[in-house]
């Protein structure tokens, strides 16, 4: 039984899907124990009633600024701390969770554990990661009673059964001496003509399409699915498609309802990108390839006969 507080995350205006798997994983590693859920910025009352789930003993808003701020992050997060006592504080392992965890750790003087993609507490925190490139999984055992940890996206389903926590406004003194930045607006760079993390179905196609001419064909199969087009990365590394539409431990992490590998052999960067999808249909030739692991229906047969059937039906 521990308690534990959860950060949630917010940008532009939206929860991130990474706030309702905070939600879950707070809830196991607390136990018996009270699961605290902040929310900083932002709409914080209209994020109270999305994040009012199950699991959630205390939601505490703190109303200061629109947009993430590491310095109002770190402030408040440790405010939050000092109130409520908890053994654990939970953040997600995302650009901006990785930016305030270390300082909140250090400033806490806790360890910190980052990108875990499990944890358990029998009497001791323990925390799974990944080694080498997702090959190895690891368990870091914390000698401490209290730490901070971030979690990997898309590791734990997002909590989605309505609860009933008390919501409180969480007031402290911000040392405005401290705020060194302010968010001034958004910019979007680098080919972002869509973005693959909010697509419900993705084609996503690997080097088994042989020749960048090929693409057509994959396009052709989103295109008749109302579907996304994504890759794994060697078909980016070919310069096929650009680095937005590249699912992958160094590429993005996406949850859609259907992702269909077209010619992916499924390698765990790639996998690690794409394994909590609903739904995985798997096409290769290769009746031994890995992605035929977690793929939930899978057909062997040559892409560039498979897939203008596949169209041909859907159309």
């Amino acid at each position: 039984m521990s308690d534990v507080l959860a950060v949630a995350e917010h940008r532009r205006g939206e929860l991130r899907d990474v706030s309702f798997e905070l939600v879950t994983a707070g809830a196991e590693l607390a136990g018996d124990g009270d699961l605290h859920l902040a929310i900083i910025g932002g709409d914080v009352d209209a994020f109270a009633e999305e994040l009012s789930l199950d699991g959630v003993d205390t939601i505490h808003t703190v109303a200061e600024g629109d947009e993430f701020n590491h310095d109002v992050y770190v402030q408040a997060v440790a405010a939050l701390y000092e109130e409520l006592g908890p053994d654990y504080v939970l953040m997600g392992n995302t650009v901006n969770g990785l930016d305030y965890a270390p300082a909140v750790a250090e400033g806490l003087g806790i360890p910190l554990v980052t990108d875990a993609i499990g944890l358990e507490n029998d009497g001791s925190l323990v925390v799974t990661r990944e080694m080498y490139a997702s090959k190895v999984e690891s368990t870091v055992e914390v000698d401490a009673d209290h730490a901070a940890v971030t979690i990997r996206a898309a590791e734990w389903e997002p909590t989605e059964a309505a609860g009933e926590p008390a919501i409180e406004a969480f007031d402290f003194e911000l040392d405005e001496s401290r705020v060194r930045s302010r968010v001034t607006g958004f910019q979007e760079v680098g080919g972002g003509d869509v973005d693959i993390t909010d697509a419900d179905v993705l084609v996503s196609v690997g080097r088994g399409i042989e020749e960048e001419e090929n693409l057509e064909l994959v396009q052709n199969l989103a295109d008749a699915l109302g579907a996304t087009l994504s890759s794994s990365r060697p078909i980016v590394d070919n310069g096929w498609l650009p680095k937005d539409r590249q699912v992958g431990q160094s590429g993005k992490v996406v949850t859609p309802k259907f992702y269909i590998a077209v010619g992916i052999s499924g390698a765990v960067q790639h996998v690690a990108g794409m394994k909590g999808a609903e739904n995985i249909v798997a096409i290769n030739t290769d009746p031994d390839a890995p992605i035929f692991d977690i793929a939930d229906y899978g057909i062997v047969g040559d892409l560039f006969d498979v897939v203008p059937e596949l169209i041909e039906q859907f159309e």
